[in-house]
C-alpha cells in the first residue's frame, strides 16, 4: 500500500473569483512499502473536508463578545466550544511520483446564518485553528496501475490567518455585510421603508434598530442570551 501524507503550507484569497473563494496549498507525499521509497502515483481523486477547531486558540474579550451567540458565556466554553463544519471539497490531482503541490479552491460564503462564517468574522486578529481531512481513491504502481484507498485517518492542520478571511471578504463586499432573509420578510421590509419614505436599505435598517432600543428595557438580558447555535461536528462520509 502506498502511504500518504498530507500537509498544508500556505493559503490565499483568490482575486479573480465570482465569488469569495480561499485557495489553500496543499503538499502531498507518497512512499512505497520500502522506507524513503518515492511512489508513482498515475491520479489522486481526492476529497477534503476541512473544519475549524475554535478550543485551539484563546480569544480577546471583544472576540468573546462576538461569538456569544455561537458558543455561550466563556464559563461554559468547556462544553460549547466544539468544531464548526467549514468546507467539503474535491480535487484532482495529476500524476507525479513521491512528491507534488496543488491547490485547494474552496468557495466560502458571508452569511451570517452559517456559524463557520459568524465565527471567522469574529476574530479580531491572529489565526483560525483548521484541520483538513482527507479521503479519496489513487491510481498507483510503477508499471501497470492499481487502485488504492486513501485512508480516512489523513490529516493536516493548519492554521489560517484572520486577515486572509478579511482579505477575500474585503474584495466581494468592500465595507459591507450580508444577510440572507425569506420573501415575506423581504416584502414586509420593502413595506416599511416605502411607508417612513426611508431613502436606502441602511436607512431603514437604522430606523428599526433606533425604534427597537427606544422601547427595550434598560435591565435585563436579551432572550436570547446564552444560545448555542448547532453544529456538525462529525466527519461526514463522502
Amino acid at each position: 500500500m502506498t502511504d500518504f501524507t498530507f500537509a498544508c503550507t500556505g493559503v490565499r484569497a483568490d482575486p479573480y473569483a465570482a465569488g469569495p473563494t480561499l485557495v489553500f496549498r496543499l503538499r502531498i507525499t507518497a512512499t512505497g512499502a520500502d522506507p524513503g521509497e518515492a511512489a508513482r502515483v498515475h491520479a489522486l481523486s481526492l476529497r477534503c473536508q476541512i473544519r475549524i477547531e475554535p478550543a485551539r486558540r484563546v480569544y480577546g474579550t471583544g472576540e468573546a463578545a462576538a461569538l456569544h451567540d455561537l458558543f455561550g458565556e466563556r464559563a461554559r466554553w468547556g462544553t460549547t466550544l466544539q468544531p464548526l463544519q467549514f468546507a467539503q471539497v474535491s480535487v484532482m490531482v495529476p500524476s507525479f511520483t513521491g512528491e507534488t503541490e496543488t491547490d485547494v479552491v474552496v468557495p466560502c460564503t458571508y452569511d451570517m446564518d452559517i456559524a463557520s462564517g459568524r465565527y471567522l468574522s469574529a476574530l479580531e486578529d491572529g489565526e483560525a485553528p483548521l484541520l483538513m481531512l482527507f479521503s479519496g481513491t489513487a491510481f498507483t504502481g510503477a508499471g501497470g496501475f492499481r487502485v488504492e484507498p486513501v485512508p480516512w485517518d489523513r490529516e493536516a492542520p493548519f492554521r489560517m490567518p484572520a486577515e486572509v478571511w478579511r482579505e477575500m471578504v474585503e474584495q466581494h463586499f468592500p465595507g459591507c455585510g450580508w444577510l440572507r432573509l425569506p420573501r415575506d420578510t423581504m416584502a414586509d421590509l420593502l413595506a416599511y421603508r416605502s411607508r417612513h419614505a426611508l431613502a436606502s436599505w441602511e436607512a431603514t435598517v437604522r430606523a428599526l434598530l433606533d425604534g427597537a432600543a427606544a422601547a427595550q428595557p434598560s435591565a435585563g438580558d436579551p432572550a436570547w442570551a446564552g444560545a448555542v447555535l448547532p453544529r456538525s461536528v462529525e466527519r461526514t462520509a463522502p
